[in-house]
């Protein structure tokens, strides 16, 4: 199922799960995991694209090993906003992937994400461009996953109870 927002796919999580964020290219998949209290992103894998069956097989196995419960994957709008071909991809492997992972999905908007994350590791980690071939794409995908993470955070009120009776106080006094 594609969610709308972060929102709508925190309320299909299962408490401790994990998000899986994803970054599609054409050779390879970037893959990062949110830690289980949905705060920070980072790198996991890299898996190089061959057939989709042996893809998806790598991505159900760290579904399992995990414990994930959603899906960010970045959706390449082009500058302008509109969808081209590279969203066309990704709308085509989540259509197939839904068959093999029943996850609800989130398409996060990853405008120049990789261009972002080479520029990080160019000037403020000063890697070489050989080292940024092997880590771009999965760092790239925690990138995305961050952002959303973000999203989500800044859009939920950790202490808010939706069962709390707003006229009383912490303590369960009534507020004069």
């Amino acid at each position: 199922m594609i969610c709308n927002d972060t929102q709508e796919l925190l309320r299909f999580l299962s408490p401790a799960a994990r998000v899986l964020g994803l970054d599609l290219g054409t050779k390879t998949i970037g893959v990062a995991l949110s830690d289980v209290g949905l705060q920070i992103a980072s790198p996991y894998s890299l898996i190089s694209r061959k057939k989709f069956t042996r893809d998806i097989a790598e991505l159900s196995a760290i579904v399992t090993k995990q414990n994930v419960g959603g899906i960010i994957i970045g959706f390449p709008r082009e500058l302008d906003g509109m969808i081209g071909k590279a969203c066309h991809r990704v709308y085509a492997f989540v259509d197939e992937m839904q068959n093999y992972i029943d996850l609800p999905i989130l398409l996060w908007d990853e405008r120049l994400s990789t261009n972002a994350v080479e520029r990080i590791l160019i000037e403020d980690v000063d890697m070489t461009r050989k080292r940024r071939a092997q880590v771009v794409d999965k760092t790239a995908a925690a990138y995305i996953l961050q952002g959303a993470l973000d999203n989500l955070n800044l859009h939920t009120d950790p202490g808010a109870n939706p069962d709390d009776d707003d006229d009383e106080d912490e303590f369960g006094d009534e507020e004069a």
